[in-house]
């Protein structure tokens, strides 16, 4: 009787312990709830307590944040020291003058205008190449190639023929004016010169092989042909590039052609040769757009005086147009992803919200604001890609998902 008082007793205690345990955490909430200030860790934002204390996780002193009844779900709150830590700033956006400026990305190319193909206007074997490395430079009248061509010799012994009749055959009947005029003719049209013509006439001699000369100064960029081999009547021999000035091809997207003014000056800077920079107008612009990647392609002739320039160099052409009075922010502040632009404007007492903007020209550093932000509106322009990760990190959501300008 005695045991069986003892454990009722027991499970009365018990019961009792249990009730007081409940009442104080539901006390312990009710404080929480009521509470205007919870505590929070810089560091570890998810953490938040009723009191004073320090982190678990980090163990660095919690710091007080004070309650906003009125924030909404897709706005960010920040405490003092996350500002501080993450070195946010804001500014307010106003009406500045901004120019109507673009950077493209370009690759330098030869002038196609400038490159000239040697062919050969006999056919025939080819004894001898002078130049045999791609990239050789070629003075204007160095010597390209010897060939044998039986039809050459052939045409030069009918000239040496003719000359010869016109001094020993005396007929009125016969023009051999004509005929020698016939014969030289025939070699200049296969290309020999005027030198090798005269030459020729005067030894009454010919060589097995004709040697043929560069009609331009350049750069070889392809050779078509190795001594020894054979080539028919107009075939390429080499191809040489006069690199005195190159093509800036810039790419330019479906978006940008409205804002080219194709009588602009455009400036080109050289990534690769730091300090040079040189000034063209745009030639040519592809009227045809790639459907694919829908770029277009914009040239635009350079000097190269020196060649300092390459062709297969990456350049950045600027084109700069009018100014303009609008609304700008700086680079800095736009985030830009894949489901457009946007930035952080603060609504409230630490309380920032991500807002969808369409921007237009960029001159340097800065940006125009096109549409989505009002004169007066306070815009994040330090610090936004930390505030994207915070709303992500508290969230749980992209801030821009579902937004629409």
């Amino acid at each position: 009787m005695k045991k069986l008082f003892i454990a009722v007793v027991l499970v009365f205690l018990l019961a009792a312990c249990k009730n007081k345990n409940a009442k104080s955490s539901d006390h312990a909430e009710h404080n929480i709830a009521m509470n205007d200030v919870y505590y929070t860790c810089s560091m570890d934002p998810q953490i938040m307590e009723d009191k004073p204390g320090k982190c678990p996780i980090c163990k660095m002193q919690l710091t007080p944040v004070k309650k906003s009844s009125g924030q909404k779900s897709d706005e960010v709150q920040l405490s003092d020291q996350q500002i501080q830590l993450g070195n946010i700033s804001t500014d307010t956006i106003r009406s500045g003058m901004i120019g109507d400026q673009m950077v493209l990305t370009a690759t330098l190319n030869a002038d196609q205008r400038n490159i000239n193909a040697v062919s050969a206007r006999v056919m025939g074997r080819i004894e001898r190449l002078y130049f045999k490395n791609l990239g050789d430079y070629v003075s204007k009248g160095d010597k390209l190639f010897d060939i044998y061509s039986e039809e050459l010799n052939n045409a030069k012994q009918e000239y040496i023929l003719a000359l010869e009749k016109q001094k020993t055959i005396d007929n009125p009947l016969i023009d051999f004016t004509a005929l020698l005029q016939s014969a030289k003719n025939k070699l200049l049209l296969w290309g020999l010169s005027e030198t090798q013509i005269q030459e020729i006439a005067i030894r009454k001699t010919t060589t097995a092989f004709t040697t043929f000369y560069s009609p331009v100064a350049g750069y070889i960029t392809t050779l078509d042909i190795k001594e020894g081999e054979y080539t028919m009547e107009g075939g390429t021999i080499v191809r040489i590039a006069d690199l005195s000035t190159l093509w800036a091809e810039a790419q330019v997207y479906t978006s940008q052609l409205s804002q080219i003014d194709n009588n602009a000056v455009a400036s080109i800077q050289f990534p690769d040769l730091p300090g040079k920079q040189t000034n063209g107008r745009i030639e040519f612009m592809n009227p045809e757009i790639n459907p694919q990647t829908r770029i277009n392609l914009l040239r635009i002739s350079i000097s190269n005086s020196g060649n300092l320039l390459k062709p297969g160099m990456p350049a950045y052409v600027t084109i700069k147009g009018k100014q303009v009075n609008t609304l700008t922010l700086p680079s800095d502040a736009v985030l830009r992803t894949g489901t457009g632009t946007s930035v952080w404007v603060q609504t409230g007492d630490h309380s920032y919200k991500s807002r969808m903007v369409t921007i237009g020209m960029q001159d340097g550093d800065k940006v125009e604001i096109k549409s989505g932000l009002q004169s007066g509106d306070i815009v994040v322009i330090r610090g936004a890609y930390l505030l994207n990760s915070e709303f992500i990190f508290k969230k749980g959501a992209n801030p821009m998902e579902g937004m629409k300008m």
